[in-house]
């Protein structure tokens, strides 16, 4: 089985001379292997009659075509595929009842898809992407009998209630507005508003606006107002991100009591947080943006090494080119150079937040970790240094420059990552060492010509 697909951010029809149609060799024998359209100028790849050589890959100067091989088998297990030569996804992950469900893999490869037919926001096409009216009855008829096929029965019946906690709940602020206590009130459905914001310890937050929360407090309210819902399946996406390791064990819990009488589901990719939390683990993997599988249920130890080794044995598929190794801690105080920044009694209030240190330095070759609960100041330490946050007494050495990543992304460009990158940065991040050890480390050359707005969390 062959999947093209085209990366519509990437192809750029008015900069190149469709270098993929003129090279490709069905197509110069005559074949419609690869037909441009009219309106948009963009190709259209035949999969039946492309023969895998990768010469149109090669030779298209925007890297906007994939085409990748897989096993025959997954031809009958496609769920949903977009366009066709857009995204698709191969199988499901199961909600099983009275079990915490974990799935594990990186972003971009349809988990979002996957939670949207589950909840009965999309009914899957099956693949045939051109039939916008798919129906529920096909869908069931291609499941094998089981636990799925069951609850996608009563999904079609309309007896399948979903509660979803979003993945970046650094939005919620521009979205929503008032009180915690206004916004769990309203969605309180199952009358447990005092014991849940109780238990999460945010009922001393119920009077403040959502725009004073914390990364880690935001967190907390949206779980709350997930497990608050009276449904049938709870879906919670990296409910640990913000969060310090005393809050995650806190979900960890409070997760586990809600699924001994409801279906959830958990993305997530700290694997001591999934270790812990999940019964069962979904590894997804595929091609970014081009199509993600589903691997059937495995045990949370089994599927957490068959991740880290890049292998799944089940299947005889290598799904990373080698395996992921921790590093050792070693020790660099032989290294530590001068100090590239002091500060000393600093204090800082903020409403009814009020915040002291002691003396402190970050010297050249070194590392400073902070460690602490959330909304007890890191970030507005941080800020201080920077120079983010004016202080109200002590002192900081203005000397060294600094960079800052802040807590949450808010970004008001309307335009490509390119553009955002040269409106920080200039030419310089094309070139040269940054260029190698950060923007392709990181894998940003892959996202030049997204637009900012419509990139996900990670």
């Amino acid at each position: 089985m062959r999947v093209a697909v085209l990366k519509e951010d990437n192809c750029q029809p008015k900069k190149c001379n469709d270098e993929c149609q003129v090279f490709c060799p069905p197509v110069r024998n005559g074949q419609e292997c690869i037909v441009m359209d009219e309106q948009t100028g963009k190709p259209h790849i035949s999969e039946s009659l492309c023969i895998g050589c990768g010469i149109c890959i090669n030779k298209c100067p925007h890297d906007a075509l994939i085409i990748e091989n897989l096993p025959s088998e997954l031809e009958t297990d496609m769920i949903h595929r977009y366009s066709m030569n857009g995204f698709r996804l191969f199988r499901l992950p199961t909600p099983s009842k009275e079990s915490v469900v974990g799935i594990l893999g990186p972003n971009g490869m349809g988990k979002s898809t996957a939670i949207s037919a589950l909840s009965g926001r999309i009914v899957p096409n099956l693949g045939d992407w051109l039939n916008q009216e798919a129906d529920w009855d096909d869908v069931v008829d291609s499941l094998p009998k089981g636990e799925l096929r069951d609850f996608f029965i009563a999904v079609q019946k309309g007896k399948v209630r979903v509660a979803v906690k979003p993945q970046n709940v650094d939005k919620l602020p521009k979205r929503i507005s008032g009180t915690v206590a206004d916004l769990l009130g309203k969605v309180d459905e199952r009358g447990l508003l005092e014991e849940t914001t109780r238990s999460l310890g945010i009922d001393h937050l119920m009077q403040r606006t959502v725009q004073q929360l914390s990364g880690g407090e935001l967190q907390r309210m949206a779980i709350a107002a997930t497990i608050l819902r009276d449904v049938d399946v709870y879906f919670f996406d990296e409910p640990s991100s913000y969060l310090d390791i005393h809050e995650r064990m806190r979900i960890v819990r409070i997760i586990q009591d809600l699924a001994q009488t409801k279906r959830v589901i958990v993305i997530e990719h700290d694997l001591a947080v999934l270790d812990v939390l999940a019964d069962l683990i979904h590894i997804v993997y595929g091609k970014k943006g081009a199509f993600g599988i589903f691997t059937p249920a495995r045990s949370t130890r089994q599927a957490i090494n068959s991740y880290l080794d890049g292998f799944l044995p089940e299947e005889n598929v290598r799904i990373r080119d080698k395996p992921i190794k921790f590093l050792r801690h070693r020790d660099r105080s032989v290294e530590i150079g001068t100090p590239v920044v002091s500060w000393g009694g600093l204090e800082k209030t903020l409403g009814e937040f009020h915040l002291t240190s002691g003396e402190g330095a970050v010297h050249r070759s070194e590392v400073v970790g902070v460690v602490g609960s959330n909304g007890t100041g890191k970030s507005t330490m941080i800020k201080i240094l920077a120079g983010e946050h004016e202080y109200d007494a002590g002192w900081v050495t203005a000397d060294a420059t600094i960079s800052y990543k802040p807590q949450h992304i808010d970004v008001d460009i309307d335009g490509s990552v390119q553009l955002w990158l040269d409106s920080e940065l200039g030419p310089r991040w094309r070139s040269g060492e940054f260029n190698v050890n950060v923007i392709k480390a990181l894998g940003i050359d892959q996202l030049l010509p997204k637009r900012v707005k419509k990139l996900s969390g990670g």
